[in-house]
């Protein structure tokens, strides 16, 4: 099978490693109250709970002060995520709020998230660059509805899903910049999965993230989508998109080496139950259309041994 050349990395390679020198400084903390504190991390961990199993799972096993951290780093995504995908008026104007907020990340904040997210970013040093490569992205989804190519679509996995990773990075811990072009590859595995897994809410939503070049290519258009017809053309498409998905998942993998000590099983946790929903897509005959692929819980469990010997041996290259 033909896979997409790789051009559409390096300039999202570019990007996270000058972010790196923009580590957010130690004496911007905002120094709150530790309950306070506490409490805010706490709120954060329940948020994580309530919307994501496989993360908060995949969290259990890190040291608790990073554990905190992590959950506050999903709960800070899950709230700017909420905002453009929320059904409240105006968003772009509660988004550039959230963000000045965050931003700000002032002393004293009413906002548990806000006050456990400023909380870790000081404590480990997360650039603001990721921050606003985020919120930027998020942003655009408010008017970007198509995307033309891989390369397009990549960009935005990298802005709402890369980011992400390379700030649990700087929690976790990492070895050197070497570790970054993992993160960045990961990130967009992760996010195709959830677009391949999406394809009718999305659309629901106004928004279509498959290339529409690649559709084209397979004979499809957006008709198809609408109609949520599973003939031959969509499901070559679809075996298609699965497959270079588990290549991203593939050449990803192996920086789970990079990280520091008990956060490499919490990484790989979270990309192989995740990496698993491909098989539910494959299992329904690449119904996407009216069913939300997922994992469930026990099925999460019985992988988990396994994964843990991956994360401790190492992934090969």
């Amino acid at each position: 099978m033909q896979f997409r050349a790789s051009q559409w990395e390096q300039p999202l390679l570019a990007k996270a490693v000058a972010a790196l020198g923009e580590r957010f400084s130690a004496s911007r903390r905002p120094g709150g109250p530790a309950p306070a504190v506490r409490a805010a991390y706490a709120y954060c961990a329940e948020v994580t709970r309530r919307n994501s199993r496989t993360f908060h799972l995949a969290t259990t096993v890190v040291p608790r002060a990073e554990r905190m951290a992590l959950r506050s780093l999903y709960a800070f995504c899950r709230v700017s995520d909420d905002i453009v995908d929320g059904s409240e008026d105006e968003p772009p104007a509660r988004l550039a709020r959230w963000r000045a907020a965050v931003l700000a990340a002032l002393a004293g904040s009413s906002d548990p998230v806000l006050l456990a997210w400023a909380d870790t970013r000081a404590r480990y040093g997360i650039p603001d660059a990721y921050i606003t490569q985020l919120l930027d992205t998020l942003a655009e989804d408010l008017t970007t509805t198509r995307y033309e190519s891989f390369d397009q679509l990549a960009g935005y996995c990298y802005g709402v899903a890369s980011t992400v990773g390379l700030m649990a990075m700087h929690i976790i811990g990492y070895t050197g910049p070497e570790a970054v072009p993992y993160a960045v590859k990961l990130g967009v595995a992760l996010q195709l999965t959830n677009i391949l897994r999406d394809v009718g809410e999305d659309w629901q939503r106004g928004r279509l993230y498959l290339p529409l070049d690649e559709l084209a290519a397979f004979g499809l258009s957006e008709a198809d989508i609408a109609a949520g017809r599973l003939d031959e053309r969509w499901r070559a498409f679809m075996r298609y998109q699965v497959a270079w998905n588990r290549r991203l998942y593939r050449e990803a993998l192996p920086g789970v080496g990079l990280l520091h000590g008990r956060g490499r099983f919490a990484v790989a946790a979270a990309a192989e139950l995740y990496r698993a929903i491909l098989e539910e897509i494959e299992a329904s005959g690449y119904e996407v259309f009216h069913r939300k692929a997922h994992v469930g819980d026990l099925a999460k469990l019985r992988r988990l041994p396994g994964i843990w010997w991956r994360a401790t041996r190492g992934y090969a290259p």
